[in-house]
C-alpha cells in the first residue's frame, strides 16, 4: 500500500528534493558566464554581493549566483566541482535543515556554500567539526575558496591560546570543534 501511495503522490523527500530543481538549473545555466570571468573579477563578487544584500536584496534571491561562483573558485582552487546534489545540500543547510550524507559525499565541500552565502550578510559563520583534526584541516582546505572571494577564515581548536581565540572568531568564517 504505501508503494501505491509514493508511486501516486511520490514520497516527501522526493517533493522536497524537486523544489531545489529550478534553482539548480539557475546555477548550471550562470556556470558558464562565471567561468569567464578572471580571478579579479571572480574575487570582486564578494562585495559586489554584499552591495546587493544593502540595496534590500535576500540572500535567497542571490543564492545561485553566490553558489555559482563558489562552484567556479572552488574549481580554480581545489580542483574540485560541486555536483547537482551538493548544490541541494548547501541549499538545505541554508534553509536551516540537516543534509544527511555517507562518508564521502562530499560535506565539507557543501558546507562552503551555505557558508559563503550567509557572510555575505556580515554575520560570522561558525563549522562545527567533530574534532580539532577536522577543523584545522577544513578551514586550511576550503579556507582556499574563502580566502580567494576576500573574507577572513578562522579555526578554533582545543588548543587555542585564549587571546588567539578572540582573533580567531573575529573572522567571516570559522571552523571550531563542539568541545
Amino acid at each position: 500500500m504505501l508503494n501505491f501511495v509514493n508511486k501516486l503522490f511520490g514520497s516527501s523527500s522526493k517533493r522536497i528534493l524537486k523544489q531545489y530543481e529550478p534553482i539548480v538549473n539557475k546555477i548550471n545555466n550562470l556556470e558558464n558566464n562565471i567561468s569567464k570571468l578572471n580571478d579579479g573579477e571572480l574575487s570582486k563578487k564578494t562585495s559586489y554581493f554584499k552591495n546587493l544584500l544593502s540595496e534590500k536584496k535576500t540572500l535567497e534571491e542571490i543564492l545561485p549566483e553566490a553558489f555559482a561562483v563558489v562552484r567556479e573558485v572552488s574549481k580554480r582552487t581545489l580542483n574540485l566541482r560541486h555536483f547537482d546534489v551538493q548544490l541541494i545540500g548547501g541549499m538545505v543547510l541554508n534553509s536551516g535543515k540537516i543534509a544527511e550524507m555517507k562518508t564521502g559525499e562530499g560535506k565539507t565541500l557543501v558546507a562552503t556554500l551555505a557558508a559563503y552565502l550567509n557572510c555575505l550578510d556580515d554575520k560570522a559563520v561558525h563549522i562545527i567539526t567533530v574534532n580539532d583534526y577536522l577543523a584545522k584541516r577544513d578551514s586550511e582546505w576550503m579556507g582556499e575558496i574563502y580566502k580567494f572571494l576576500d573574507l577572513k577564515v578562522g579555526c578554533v581548536n582545543s588548543n587555542t591560546n585564549h587571546d588567539i581565540r578572540y582573533k580567531e572568531y573575529d573572522c567571516d568564517i570559522v571552523y571550531a570543534t563542539n568541545n
